[in-house]
């Protein structure tokens, strides 16, 4: 399955967990990230970090935002009240015939939206006195 890969994806493989990097290894050769989530994970380190994340990123094929992907994100913004970056996420999958993989299950619900693919499941522990 072709996918792109969405932001909290490569969050969760960059806070070491092993369901995401595992996720990661599976669809390399198949992923891909949009330029708005490789400029998302680049805030998040400083220059030497950012060297290393790169290294990552360089792995997956960049889409670019070109005119036809801004209209659509700009046609989801408004039909669905997401984010920016959420709708040029979608925009692109949508153009591209990618699966969007992703856990942000309140704005991607899977059961509503067909390109979206939940790569990975991660369960919350409870404490004892909760």
């Amino acid at each position: 399955m072709k996918v792109l890969l969405d932001l909290v994806v490569l969050i969760d493989h960059f806070n070491g967990l092993r369901a995401a990097t595992s996720c990661l290894k599976e669809v390399q050769g198949e992923a891909s990230i949009s330029v708005i989530t490789g400029a998302e994970v680049l805030c998040g380190f400083d220059a030497v970090a950012a060297e290393l994340a790169l290294r990552l990123l360089d792995r997956f094929p960049l889409l670019p935002i070109e005119r036809e992907a801004a209209d659509l994100a700009a046609t989801l913004r408004r039909n669905h009240g997401w984010r920016l970056p959420d709708a040029f996420q979608a925009a692109l999958a949508q153009l591209h015939n990618l699966k969007l993989a992703t856990r942000n299950l309140c704005d991607f619900p899977p059961q509503r939206f067909e390109f979206v693919v939940v790569p990975y499941n991660v369960t919350v522990r409870r404490g004892a006195f909760e």
